[in-house]
């Protein structure tokens, strides 16, 4: 007999224990396309030391004094392009990883959804598995390359609800899975997939990561090095194939923001050279990204396509993150089995 399963005293606290828990993080959505909802967003997003390495006293006055005022209007049309039925595409397909998980791990597993800025939050969806019994809980961001920005800020959010419980859960994390033979041959399959169905034959697979300040790279965040591994593995192995042999692969970094140098080469000035270089037929992935987003669904498929075609391009396709699909859950099932190695 199990300690739990003895008699309790009449006065004892009822306690839910011995459960297993695994919690899937992405980067976050406003509420609703509009301008309030993306301010609210933004203010929490750009709030993020790790996010934004300014001292707050000189970057607090600028982000609610001119950003705010002004980029929620646009980020909201943007989001607005891209919405749909079931609400935030990157918190949709989200949840609809996690209930894709569940089915492949039954019952041993119990697997919620979390964002790191917005809802469901971190914290929220911690203490929902906590309370009902998970006191061992797999925290998992869906970032396959590490960076502090993203991987770093979901881990302090973590840490910030264990720091206020008093019987706290046993906490194993994700590592990055850039250079995961898994993953490079989840995205090798899903891409020629998706390729062999285009009406056109590309001439150029460029692979758009999110970019990030080059001071990150600096200060030794191997975001960077993580990006430029991933690329290479997989077009070594794509090029094993019949559609890989035929591609020419480029690397580039996209989303800058503010007026600090970023990684490059950039994806929109990428875009246009090859355009102008006499690219003809574009294919576009985005492999650091674990599900579609404002990113790839309005950056990328609309304005991406924009630049591409008025400098000079012709074919343009985006394809895909790995989503839902066969090949993206087949991996994230596996992962997600190795880190639970000995709990199921």
């Amino acid at each position: 007999m199990t300690w739990q399963e003895q008699k309790l005293p009449p006065d004892h606290t009822p306690v839910k224990s011995g459960r297993i828990g695994l919690l899937l993080v992405n980067l976050g959505t406003p509420a609703a396309p509009e301008t309030g909802a993306v301010r609210r967003y933004l203010g929490e997003f750009l709030s993020d030391r790790r996010v934004i390495e300014i001292p707050q006293l000189i970057w607090q006055p600028i982000l609610r004094g001119i950003i705010l005022n002004t980029r929620p209007k646009k980020s909201a049309h943007a989001y607005a392009q891209v919405w749909t039925e079931d609400g935030s595409p990157l918190a949709a397909i989200t949840k609809g990883q996690a209930a894709g998980l569940q089915a492949r791990l039954g019952e041993e597993v119990m697997v919620d959804w979390a964002m790191r800025y917005g809802a469901p939050s971190i914290a929220d969806r911690l203490e929902a598995l906590f309370a009902a019994g998970c006191d061992r809980i797999l925290f998992a961001p869906l970032y396959p390359q590490y960076c502090a920005a993203t991987t770093a800020t979901a881990v302090d959010a973590a840490g910030d609800w264990l720091r206020d419980k008093r019987w706290q859960p046993a906490l194993r994390t994700l590592p990055p899975y850039h250079d995961d033979p898994v993953y490079i041959q989840a995205l090798a399959n899903d891409l020629e997939r998706q390729i062999e169905a285009l009406d056109f034959a590309p001439e150029v697979l460029l692979l758009s990561f999110h970019g990030m300040p080059k001071r990150t790279l600096e200060l030794g965040d191997p975001y960077h090095c993580h990006c430029r591994k991933t690329a290479r593995l997989l077009e070594a192995e794509m090029a094993e194939s019949r559609t890989g042999a035929s591609l020419r692969f480029v690397t580039s970094f996209q989303s800058r923001f503010g007026p600090a140098q970023w990684l490059e080469p950039a994806t929109d000035a990428t875009l246009e050279q090859l355009a102008k270089d006499g690219t003809r037929r574009l294919a576009i992935a985005a492999p650091g990204f674990s599900a579609d987003c404002l990113e790839t669904l309005e950056e990328l498929a609309l304005r991406g396509r924009e630049q591409f075609v008025e400098a000079g391009g012709e074919h343009f396709a985006v394809l895909d993150c790995l989503n839902t699909g066969e090949a993206g859950m087949g991996m994230l099932g596996t992962l997600m089995r190795r880190e639970l190695a000995g709990w199921i």
